[in-house]
């Protein structure tokens, strides 16, 4: 029979660890400066759940989610950008009140399209629709005519390469290759003290662990398990009458969507966006990082982010020219030796332990022994 527990016991003790070990223990033993380094780490957890769903549970690998990752963050960016840019800010500047780097190109009048970002209610709904909808014609144009595999990765990467191509090439309109910098308030409350940087990171969990419920809730619906026989046996979904483009469409826009807060939360926390985020290599490092924790399972993303990115920190600091070795080498080890990654890890050898260890603890039934045999059931 299925489990339709919404989380099961495995699941439930990793959700209340990783609560633990995110709101309780990083708080009280890291510094400001590191906590905010963790903050940033978390922004790329959400893409990494996102993968679990269009990847790990749909087969289809995009190697370009830094596109919606990086259509987020500018969303938040450009507000944040505008409510830094008033006329007060900006009257050094020959055309006050619109943003610097519009200033050094020429640009006299804020363009049409920035002017709907002076209001928050809109950027939010932005974040959530730009990034929605660009994935709904990228995938209505892929899935409908059954174009995915190998082509429809190297079509994302593509799509990332673009995008990161007219970022820069638009430096009037977008900041160019220096991004958008200085972002200093959100509606007048400065997010560049200490305190700041601890209550974003508290509301960055909060919305975390939000999009992990959402996730596993697409998990242990019929949905998910549709997406699963879809992955496995995609002629036979289709055959039993299912439309396989339209769930294929479904994953691949919540997992842009989920790329998309992660961006928004990194324009905040960290207070510039830059096309840098948006490109074909940070794009595959968000694979890694859903690789190294498992593809499979949607709070082994969250902890795959976390141990790359602070093995990625320590070996920058510590070895800077070889770091990229080491997380090229981190990727092959997982992919060789266990490829479901730290969730595998956790099931195939730490699990079954604790389970046998609870199970040997429990009271035995009187008169029970190791050579009884049920009623009716057959020895082995």
């Amino acid at each position: 029979m299925t489990d339709n527990r919404f989380f099961n016991r495995s699941e439930l003790i990793g959700i209340l660890l990783l609560a633990v070990f995110l709101v309780v223990v990083l708080p009280l033993t890291l510094d400001v400066f590191r906590l905010n380094l963790v903050a940033k780490y978390l922004t790329y957890a959400f893409v990494a759940l996102g993968l679990v769903i269009c990847w790990g549970y749909g087969g289809i690998l995009s190697l370009g989610q830094g596109v919606f990752f990086g259509l987020g963050g500018y969303c938040m960016a450009m507000f944040l950008k505008l409510e830094a840019s008033s006329v007060e800010n900006t009257k050094i500047q020959s055309t006050p009140g619109i943003p610097d780097f519009m200033d050094w190109n020429q640009i006299t009048a804020l363009p049409l399209f920035w002017k709907p970002f002076h209001s928050l209610t809109f950027t939010i709904a932005a974040i959530i629709l730009v990034p929605g909808i660009f994935a709904l014609i990228i995938g209505t144009a892929m899935f409908k005519r059954r174009v995915g595999g190998t082509y429809f990765a190297i079509i994302t990467q593509a799509v990332a390469a673009i995008l990161t191509i007219l970022i820069v090439g638009q430096q009037g309109y977008t900041g160019g290759i220096n991004g958008m910098t200085d972002l200093r308030t959100l509606k007048g409350w400065d997010i560049r003290p200490d305190h700041a940087k601890v209550v974003l990171y508290f509301f960055e969990v909060g919305c975390l662990f939000a999009c992990i419920m959402i996730a596993q809730f697409v998990r242990h619906s019929k949905l998910g398990r549709i997406l699963v026989a879809m992955r496995e046996k995609e002629d036979r979904v289709r055959f039993s009458g299912y439309s396989v483009a339209n769930f294929k469409i479904f994953a691949f826009c919540i997992a842009a969507v989920f790329a998309a807060i992660g961006g928004a939360m990194f324009a905040l926390n960290v207070g510039f966006m830059s096309p840098s985020f948006v490109g074909i290599v940070p794009s595959i490092e968000m694979v890694i990082y859903t690789a190294v924790g498992g593809r499979l399972s949607i709070l082994g993303a969250v902890y795959g982010t976390l141990l790359v990115n602070f093995a990625k920190t320590s070996l920058s600091e510590t070895f800077p020219e070889l770091w990229l070795f080491g997380l090229g080498g981190l990727f092959i080890a997982v992919v060789l030796a266990f490829p479901n990654g730290l969730a595998g890890i956790w099931g195939d050898y730490v699990q079954p332990r604790i389970d046998r260890l609870i199970s040997s603890r429990k009271p035995k039934p009187e008169g029970w022994t190791d050579s009884s045999v049920a009623d009716g059931a057959p020895a082995e």
